[in-house]
């Protein structure tokens, strides 16, 4: 199976517009269009009945002592931890294409809703539910996609993997509300075939004209 986009070349730096912070232009962030990326898939594997797409981050800092701390950085060898950006299950192998702006156009302050997605597929939560969630003005249940919004502080450029997973069944044995982490738990001896596209994005004003 083959997982791509027309949105950034695999492994490249994602565009600003599909992420959910952006340069603010005085050296910090704020929220950016936060566009879900165009993918596309083929050679899907016999038996398919379903797909299941999600996106991580594996670079998030797992301590939040020095994240956006001004004069500090956070350091490169700290402990770093999964981010779900995107958790999409019971997704129908056709069409073949997720298009640029079909889930997400802008970020929703308390979440988008869910878990319901288009064509009988469903969205899980994805981790702004927990960044937030300590937040009077932001906290809610945020389903779908809400891409990169890394430490304008973090000495690390950020890694976004997109997996899509070929399904045996129609339908995840996850009911209610649901995370990147029980899905996972849930396709354990279920998945086909799975394939890869990936991205990079940083805040970080000192990263930002560095090579990659």
């Amino acid at each position: 199976m083959k997982l791509w986009s027309d949105s950034w070349t695999n492994g490249d730096r994602i565009p600003v517009r599909y992420a959910a912070g952006r340069p603010d232009g005085r050296g910090g962030a704020t929220f950016g269009d936060n566009l879900n990326p165009h993918l596309a898939w083929s050679e899907l594997p016999a038996g398919a009945q379903s797909m299941v797409l999600i996106c991580h981050d594996f670079d998030v800092p797992s301590r939040a002592d020095d994240v956006n701390q001004p004069g500090r950085e956070v350091p490169a060898d700290l402990p770093r931890v999964d981010f779900f950006h995107w958790v999409l299950i019971d997704l129908p192998p056709r069409p073949t294409v997720i298009g640029e702006g079909e889930f997400s156009r802008g970020f929703v302050a308390r979440g988008k809703h869910g878990p319901q997605a288009r064509d009988g597929a469903r969205h899980g939560l994805n981790d702004y539910t927990n960044w937030f969630a300590g937040d009077p003005a932001m906290a809610g249940q945020y389903f779908g996609y809400d891409g990169p919004f890394p430490p304008v502080n973090d000495s690390l450029v950020h890694h976004y993997v997109f997996t899509l997973y070929a399904v045996a069944l129609p339908r995840l044995p996850l009911e209610g509300v649901f995370t990147g982490t029980q899905v996972r738990q849930a396709l354990a001896g279920r998945v086909l075939a799975e394939a890869t596209f990936s991205g990079t994005y940083t805040l970080n004003p000192r990263l930002l004209d560095a090579p990659l």
